[in-house]
């Protein structure tokens, strides 16, 4: 709507389009006495923008903020209007009756002034600049992950190195040990049948030995007779 309403014949009817647009129900009950009349359907659809406004600010509002700001008489008639409220999808939420208080999950945007823009691209502009900071430690924490990958790797390749030398330099030092201790099977068994050398000599010493004994033995039995 153009701005030149508001100096124009139409200007109580601008002022309560903007007050839709922006504002709240105390501010239109402010200027009721300049302003057009609201059916009861008009006041309830404020009264529901007026319950998102103070959402914006805070998210657990009290009954007796919302009693004051929507000028209702008792909580019932402050339920019925938020349950309203819930059902036309202005807003999300639960209806604490032992903390008399709404709590809201979830409302609907209103509409920007032209003087809240540069508060809202300020505060866009620190969202970036978390976002960048947020981003610049996740590449920072996702480097030294990768670091740490590239050294589990390494040494998990030495480890398997170190392990296949130690097996083959086992496998060699077994395979040396039983060349050194295994024999011919047939050098095995002449050996067996020949006797080693001296051993002849030594069993004839003993043969001869025996039979002198036995002569001496008959020259003695001999001179005895």
């Amino acid at each position: 709507v153009s701005p030149q309403l508001a100096d124009s014949e139409f200007a109580p009817v601008f002022r309560l389009l903007t007050i839709f647009a922006y504002g709240t129900y105390a501010d239109y009950l402010a200027e009721a006495a300049n302003l057009p009349p609201l059916t009861e359907a008009q006041k309830n659809k404020l009264r529901h923008l007026s319950v998102v406004t103070l959402a914006a600010k805070i998210k657990c509002i009290p009954y007796s903020v919302l009693l004051e700001q929507l000028q209702l008489k008792n909580v019932r008639q402050l339920e019925d209007l938020v349950i309203e409220a819930v059902y036309a999808d202005v807003l999300r939420g639960s209806l604490d009756q032992r903390n008399q208080r709404l709590e809201v999950d979830y409302s609907i945007g209103r509409d920007i002034r032209r003087e809240e823009l540069s508060t809202i691209t300020r505060t866009l502009q620190e969202w970036c600049q978390g976002c960048e900071v947020v981003l610049s430690g996740i590449e920072e924490q996702v480097s030294r992950a990768n670091q740490h990958k590239e050294q589990q790797l390494a040494l998990k390749q030495q480890i398997e190195s170190e392990v296949a030398n130690l097996k083959k330099t086992i496998k060699v030092t077994t395979a040396a040990a039983a060349a050194a201790t295994s024999q011919d099977p047939e050098q095995h068994l002449t050996e067996l049948r020949e006797p080693a050398p001296g051993t002849n000599q030594r069993q004839a010493s003993k043969k001869t030995s025996k039979a002198k004994g036995l002569r001496g033995s008959a020259k003695i039995w001999s001179k005895s007779n």
